[in-house]
């Protein structure tokens, strides 16, 4: 009877320390997001206070508007290496893009005006569609005439 007395306290210790365990992880969980959410981390808000903040980093996104498998991936390599900070990549909604396009999404153009001379986009193709939900200065769409940038 006192074995089975003993492996109930034991068996109670352990579920103890696993409640309490998870309790600290909970507080340390709930914490962190009431922290992010309190004061958030995102570059474009910071660029509202101070805009030089936003203009030695561009951050970027680039899409494949023609439809060629991996071809915005190719860009990323290239554009990091220019310095530019690419966080996003995809498919654009169609890809019968004939022209690459560079659209400003900060309202910060002169990024896109760097982008499109980085990689030799006539400023024609810029566009101004300011989203500040995207939280990214500038959007790369990849067209038909890729094979012509200085890529």
């Amino acid at each position: 009877m006192s074995q089975d007395k003993q492996s109930d306290q034991t068996g109670n210790l352990i579920l103890n320390s696993v409640i309490g365990f998870l309790s600290v992880l909970l507080i340390i969980l709930l914490f962190a997001l009431g922290s992010r959410l309190l004061y958030p981390r995102i570059a474009s808000e910071r660029a509202v206070e101070d805009p030089t903040l936003i203009s030695t980093v561009i951050q970027m996104e680039v899409l494949n508007g023609v439809g060629i498998s991996g071809l915005a991936n190719q860009f990323t390599g290239t554009l990091r290496q220019f310095g530019f900070d690419v966080v996003e990549t995809g498919n654009y909604d169609h890809f019968d893009v004939p022209n690459t396009l560079i659209i400003s999404r900060s309202g910060q153009i002169e990024n896109a005006r760097r982008v499109a001379r980085a990689i030799g986009v006539e400023d024609q193709y810029i566009l101004r569609e300011e989203a500040p939900e995207f939280y990214l200065d500038v959007t790369l769409v990849i067209g038909s005439d890729y094979e012509q940038l200085n890529l």
